[in-house]
């Protein structure tokens, strides 16, 4: 079936076509995994806008172009270039991202994400908040920021604090790429359903109910790995105290004791924060979430381990990462603070921002 296109971006890096009742985006940088620009959040936000109010759209579908991903999070080769510049075209950035993540949580139709391949950082934003998840064998999902020297954020601070036990707690300071079964666990999908046949799934989702359409194609998903280890997970990271939680994971010995290795190479300030920015997100709602994260992103804009991650990772790739402070003793408890210290006239203010949409 040819669809109606609406509203392409000029730089087709986001693609929006209506398919029976069906509004369809797909994300269209598979060069980069679909890495998301200001321009693609902004894009999104005017459609989905739209489509909320039009009887003619009965669901949203949102997927990757490519066989990669649904998409690798947002471009941080641009944010490492705008950081050089002062960081102020990355604060409009997730102000929008942020905005368009409240959007898809409030979401008043079916908003189906097909969350294929890689999804990562603000690719989770864009799925994970919606209200029909879907992951396949080939997903791996993750979180992970503190390799680069940031914090997950795209509300994922909210969603990982939700997750069974300490489970979230663990895939936050890890940084691990998670796959379907792992996902679903957590609780950021609903649904397993092999790749091969998400496109026939897309066709259905044209004329069928999101509900009748998904339910055809479900499947039982493997079993998954964090569960499995829920107990010694639970056991080290209940404490609020990152050197404990090493400690713990040490003594436990094993695989426990390889994870604490990974902590440990992860930046020691960007650790800290996102342990504390977990334990804060309890009760909160996303948009409160949201704002508490723009403080702690541009708090981190500032200050020199995300560029530096982002340096170590992506633009000289010698993995190596020079981080200051470089251990977690040396983060003190003031430090951390200051990352959730008001804004002032800065402030993200996303109830009020939604509202003037």
């Amino acid at each position: 079936m040819v669809g109606k296109h609406s509203g392409d971006s000029p730089s087709a890096e986001v693609l929006f076509e209506q398919r029976g009742r069906l509004g369809v985006v797909t994300l269209n940088r598979p060069q980069a995994v679909n890495a998301l620009t200001a321009g693609m959040a902004s894009a999104m936000l005017k459609q989905l806008t739209l489509w909320a109010d039009d009887d003619a759209v009965a669901s949203v579908l949102v997927r990757g172009a490519g066989d990669r991903g649904l998409c690798a999070g947002g471009d941080i080769v641009a944010i490492y270039r705008d950081m050089l510049d002062g960081g102020g075209a990355t604060a409009d950035f997730w102000a929008g991202e942020y905005q368009l993540n409240s959007l898809i949580a409030g979401y008043p139709k079916p908003y189906v994400a097909f969350m294929d391949g890689l999804v990562l950082g603000g690719g989770v934003g864009i799925s994970a908040h919606g209200s029909v998840r879907i992951v396949t064998e080939r997903t791996r999902m993750g979180m992970p920021e503190t390799t680069i020297g940031f914090v997950p954020d795209v509300g994922g601070t909210l969603l990982l604090s939700r997750s069974p036990g300490e489970t979230g707690t663990h895939a936050a300071l890890t940084g691990a790429h998670l796959n379907g079964a792992d996902a679903l666990f957590l609780g950021l999908a609903d649904h397993y359903v092999p790749s091969d046949e998400l496109a026939e799934l897309a066709g259905a989702l044209e004329n069928e109910t999101a509900d009748a359409a998904v339910a055809r194609f479900a499947e039982q998903p493997p079993p998954s790995v964090l569960a499995a280890q829920q107990e010694w997970i639970d056991a080290c990271y209940s404490s609020d105290d990152a050197e404990e939680i090493v400690r713990r994971l040490r003594a436990v010995g094993g695989e426990a004791a390889d994870v604490a290795d990974t902590i440990e190479a992860k930046s020691p300030t960007a650790v800290k924060v996102a342990l504390e920015s977990l334990r804060r997100a309890r009760g909160l709602s996303l948009e409160e979430a949201l704002e508490r994260e723009y403080r702690v992103g541009l708090r981190f804009l500032a200050g020199p381990d995300f560029r530096e991650g982002i340096r170590a990772q992506v633009v000289d790739k010698d993995r190596n990462p020079r981080w200051q402070p470089a251990t977690l003793a040396e983060v003190s408890r003031a430090d951390v603070e200051s990352c959730f210290a008001p804004l002032g006239d800065r402030e993200l203010k996303l109830s009020k921002e939604r509202d003037n949409v």
